[in-house]
């Protein structure tokens, strides 16, 4: 008996030393990628963020896990860790990238790279985790933006002790639910959408009164130029002007609930096109390469059926993977199975009232393999107008391999110049939308062969993008105005996935607020990468408060100057038409400081901010009313200043109106 007992406790220590005592180890890339934030495209696991292997100064590592800056990442250890290791730097594919690694321990930096740029060769990490509870990861993007920031943990791997193993914890700061601002639109006709619209003479011309409404509706149309007519029905405005000019035309719209009237006015001439930023919806961040005919006619189905049309999205546009494997014996551009008839789509899209666009790359190739144009510029434009497209969008991608590494202003402008006199020599109006991520500082020049231009790397569904992207323009303000528009890349709310998986965007509702405010401040374009078909009650209201939109339609077409920032505020102002000053009050919380970037046992920062603006840095004096544009609220009168709370990476958009002596 004595005996058993002894191999009892023998076996009984034996699984205790083998559960307990050895240590045990976890490669992160093992984990799950959706709880790493990342600055651009989704944290990739035993690839570099573009899908590659992972290369960092000619060295080859075949795991660990790809992201791009600004990202982060937590590890719950609960003091079971023993040792980290890792090799980390620039992957070779960034092209000029500049990042900063940290390893963060309980709120203390225990190990840290110091700036690493493109060629730097891997530094290694191997740290001591005694004690430590939480361990947390961070990549900065070196103070000069995250432009080609893709970071590697290459080889990243954790010792540690016990049966739990650990798992990322979420490092979201803030989790606020989506509450709904806006009041729901009334049953009576109210006219939305752009007040001003233009085109080329003697090419075709279609505009839609956009209306919200109990329908049936109604629609007229005083003083239209020759050459127009108007669909009483629909509301679609249609038809050739030959001659250049402007005009002011009376419109209104009727129900059994009321009418409402107002101005629009029409511009015909050379170089009037996107008077106003285009709004629309464009496919690639909820289907990328997986679009077809069926989602994209789906899409403008939906865009009818949410009612965002009567608010004045427009443009329904394809982006990349319609092309054929190969063009016809002539040269001309064919689409792939997903689309079987180009033209019978555009046709469709055209008879609700919305606009059609497409893609394509000056390169021999698109971004994601298909057919570019490069060489057969004119033929594809010619294609483009016979199938009745609105919109190209023109995307630089391949066309690297054309120019130097470094390329001279001319070689970059080259391809967009080519593609313009293109799209001039057609029947029909094109947009040329450039997309080079800002290459050559495209602000300074875009105007010359398109009417809006990227400015920035392309947008995911984290603040730390969105944050990059759109509060990163203030040093081209003044290139903004009628028909050049700055683009700070399509707006991420609603579900996204890049592919046929959709998800939520990771943007809290405070954040969104904060984009679709900073968006239309900026007079930027409004394209919704989302799936249309899954627009919740919250995106729909997101997108459809027309005091919002109408600050990013005004007709001034001024871009908003930052006119204010410290660590955690910003404040930017936008001069409109009727003389009142748009004015947006945001609580960014942007820390400078490593360990304030996670949540350790609480959150580092205050859930609210109280944020002050004054009348003399508006260049304002006496009374103003203040109006709340999201919420469609008048504040009150207020004379030398405003102040109020602003929710953490929120905002508080104001339309600020002097009062008038009677007020």
């Amino acid at each position: 008996m004595k005996r058993i007992k002894i191999v009892l406790v023998s076996i009984f220590t034996l699984i205790i030393v083998t559960v307990y005592g050895q240590n045990k180890t976890l490669w992160l890339d093992e984990l799950d990628m959706n709880k790493v934030e990342s600055g651009w495209i989704m944290s990739k696991s035993k690839t570099s963020t573009d899908g590659n292997t992972f290369t960092i100064a000619g060295q080859k590592f075949e795991r660990g896990i790809g992201t791009h800056a600004i990202s982060r990442f937590m590890l719950y250890l609960n003091k079971k860790g023993v040792r980290f290791t890792a090799q980390v730097g620039v992957d070779d594919e960034s092209k000029g990238g500049s990042v900063q690694f940290y390893l963060l321990g309980d709120r203390k930096i225990i190990w840290e790279s110091g700036l690493m740029k493109s060629d730097d060769p891997a530094k290694t990490i191997d740290v001591k985790l005694k004690g430590i509870k939480k361990l947390a990861f961070l990549v900065t993007d070196g103070n000069d933006g995250i432009a080609h920031d893709h970071a590697d943990w290459c080889n990243a791997k954790l010792e540690y002790k016990g049966k739990d193993c650990p798992e990322f914890v979420s490092q979201k700061l803030s989790q606020s639910a989506n509450y709904i601002l806006t009041p729901k639109p009334a049953k009576t006709p109210r006219i939305n959408g752009a007040k001003i619209t233009g085109a080329s003479n003697g090419k075709p011309f279609q505009y839609l009164i956009a209306a919200s409404g109990l329908r049936p509706m109604s629609f007229t149309a005083e003083n239209l130029p020759q050459g127009l007519s108007l669909d009483t029905t629909t509301g679609i405005i249609s038809g050739k002007v030959v001659n250049d000019g402007e005009y002011d035309v009376k419109i209104t719209a009727k129900n059994d609930k009321g009418t409402d009237t107002r101005n629009l006015r029409i511009v015909i001439g050379k170089d009037k096109l996107c008077l106003t930023p285009p709004m629309g919806w464009n496919s690639w961040n909820c289907w990328g390469l997986s679009v077809s005919e069926e989602k994209v006619k789906a899409s403008a189905d939906a865009m009818i059926a949410s009612g965002l049309i009567d608010h004045g999205w427009t443009y329904v546009n394809i982006d990349d993977g319609w092309e054929g494997s190969k063009r016809k014996r002539n040269g001309d551009i064919t689409t792939n199975e997903k689309f079987p008839d180009m033209k019978c789509l555009v046709d469709y899209i055209h008879s609700k009232g919305l606009k059609m666009g497409i893609y394509s790359s000056p390169g021999e190739h698109t971004c994601g393999g298909y057919l570019g144009s490069f060489g057969y510029e004119e033929q594809d434009a010619r294609i483009y107008a016979q199938w009745g497209i609105d919109y190209l969008k023109y995307d630089w991608c391949t066309y690297w391999d054309k120019v130097d590494p470094k390329p001279e202003l001319s070689a970059i402008k080259k391809p967009y110049i080519i593609m313009k006199k293109a799209l001039e020599k057609q029947n029909r109006d094109i947009v040329h939308s450039l997309c080079q991520c800002g290459l050559g500082n495209v602000w300074e020049w875009g105007k010359e062969v398109g009417q809006l231009w990227r400015t920035t790397d392309d947008i995911t569904d984290t603040w730390e993008s969105m944050y990059s992207n759109g509060f990163s323009q203030y040093h081209n303000t003044q290139y903004a105005k009628p028909g050049n528009w700055n683009d700070p890349d399509m707006l991420v709310v609603g579900k996204v996935g890049w592919n046929s998986t959709m998800h939520d965007s990771r943007l809290t509702a405070d954040e969104q607020y904060t984009h679709l405010s900073l968006w239309c401040l900026l007079s930027a374009p409004l394209l919704i990468g989302a799936d249309m078909s899954q627009m919740d009650e919250f995106t729909i209201n997101l997108l459809t408060n027309d005091e919002v939109i109408g600050i990013n339609q005004d007709p001034l077409g001024k871009q908003a100057r930052r006119l204010s920032k410290d660590n955690d505020i910003e404040i930017w102002v936008k001069d409109l038409e009727d003389g009142s000053k748009a004015v947006g009050l945001f609580y960014i919380a942007e820390s400078k400081k490593a360990e304030n970037s996670f949540v350790w046992e609480k959150n580092p920062v205050k859930s609210t901010a109280k944020i002050k603006v004054t009348w003399s840095d508006l260049g304002i004096s006496g009374k103003h009313i203040v109006r709340d544009l999201w919420r469609q609220k008048d504040l009150g009168k207020y004379a030398g200043k405003f102040e109020i709370e602003v929710p953490y990476h929120g905002v508080v958009l104001l339309k600020i109106t002097k009062a008038s002596s009677s007020d």
